[in-house]
């Protein structure tokens, strides 16, 4: 089992910048994917950007140009860089690791969220 812990969300009026990080219990080499989420309140989670563990990156269209993930392995940490943020960025974003083990079982992971609020 592994304990992600978000930090770094808050309150920012639109065109700032926040930086996202995500602290995990134990060594995220062994993560095949790492990834961010954000549910705004009403919406269904949707995916804002993930990592592999070959550093490979993919990111949802709204946020593309926007925002930058990246993974720390020497840190057990991943990042999410978000810019000009909007108002509809809006919602609580949570971090995510999928872990592949035998026989095609797949582990995921989910922090507690943390909650980003742009204002206008």
């Amino acid at each position: 089992q592994v304990q992600l812990m978000e930090s770094g969300g808050g309150l920012v009026q639109a065109g700032g910048s926040l930086r996202l990080s995500c602290a995990a219990s134990k060594t995220i080499s062994s993560i095949n994917t790492m990834g961010w989420y954000r549910q705004a309140p009403g919406k269904q989670r949707e995916l804002v950007a993930l990592i592999t563990s070959s550093g490979s990156t993919n990111y949802a269209n709204s946020m593309k140009g926007r925002c930058t993930i990246s993974r720390d392995n020497a840190k057990n940490t991943v990042y999410l860089q978000m810019n000009s943020l909007k108002p509809e960025d809006t919602a609580v974003y949570y971090c995510n690791g999928q872990e592949y083990g035998g026989l095609g079982k797949v582990y995921t992971y989910w922090g507690q969220g943390t909650q980003v609020t742009v204002s206008s």
